[in-house]
């Protein structure tokens, strides 16, 4: 890929949407009904929390070099820990580090509808938490593009806490990423990122002629098709 890229910061992601299937999913629907009164609120919920968060994100694609303690970011201390990120990133040549947020006006509303009402806290987290998945769906593509520009492909988002890769990485994920001082994100004692509808992930970048398993080799599954501009202009990734 080359020299480190230069941090590219997206403060504003208005296509960000809450995938309501999903969010039902996240408290425990799984295709049944629910009756109209209940639905109705959730609408009304879904709709406030699209119009109170803040959507955004910041990604760097950084050159990669396997290690004897791991995956390292060139240019930087950052050195991924642990078997299942290094299969994860196996062959990759580079790889792209994302942080993705809500940002703090969504936090302090979960807060105060906590206190409340607890069905409108409870109900309101779940939006949130699709609603970031979109936002880190989108900061994807954007990483994907960047990749087939570059005649490179890519694989599937990984994030701290899957597998063995630890916790303890975000607080260097935020530094590579200037996410304290540009989104106003931040790691506490536990490792936990703040504003909690925040999430930071890994993407591995490989040579078009390297495939491996994880490497996506259609639209169907990809949880970009929607936002995709590569499958807008009919030369989808993976070809």
């Amino acid at each position: 890929m080359g020299p480190t890229e230069q941090l590219h910061i997206e403060r504003t992601v208005p296509d960000a949407r809450v995938d309501r299937a999903e969010a039902l999913r996240y408290i425990g629907y799984a295709g049944q009904q629910i009756d109209d009164v209940l639905s109705a609120r959730f609408d009304r919920v879904i709709e406030h929390c699209e119009q109170v968060a803040s959507p955004s994100y910041a990604y760097r694609i950084m050159p990669l070099e396997r290690t004897d303690e791991g995956m390292h970011l060139v240019g930087s201390t950052l050195t991924l820990t642990g078997s299942d990120i290094a299969r994860h990133l196996d062959g990759a040549s580079a790889c792209g580090v994302l942080v993705c947020t809500l940002g703090l006006s969504y936090e302090r509303e979960l807060q105060q509808l906590n206190r409340r009402n607890e069905l409108d806290g409870l109900l309101f987290g779940t939006a949130g938490s699709s609603l970031v998945e979109s936002v880190a769906d989108i900061c994807e593509t954007a990483i994907v593009a960047k990749a087939a520009a570059a005649g490179l492909r890519t694989n599937t988002r990984f994030s701290p806490g899957y597998g063995d890769l630890p916790l303890t990485l975000q607080p260097l994920i935020l530094d590579v990423l200037d996410a304290p001082r540009r989104l106003g994100v931040i790691a506490n004692d536990s490792n936990l990122l703040i504003p909690t509808k925040s999430t930071t992930a890994f993407i591995g970048l490989f040579d078009s002629d390297h495939l491996v398993s994880s490497v996506k080799q259609s639209c169907a599954q990809c949880p970009c098709k929607s936002h995709c501009t590569l499958r807008k202009q009919g030369t989808p990734c993976y070809r």
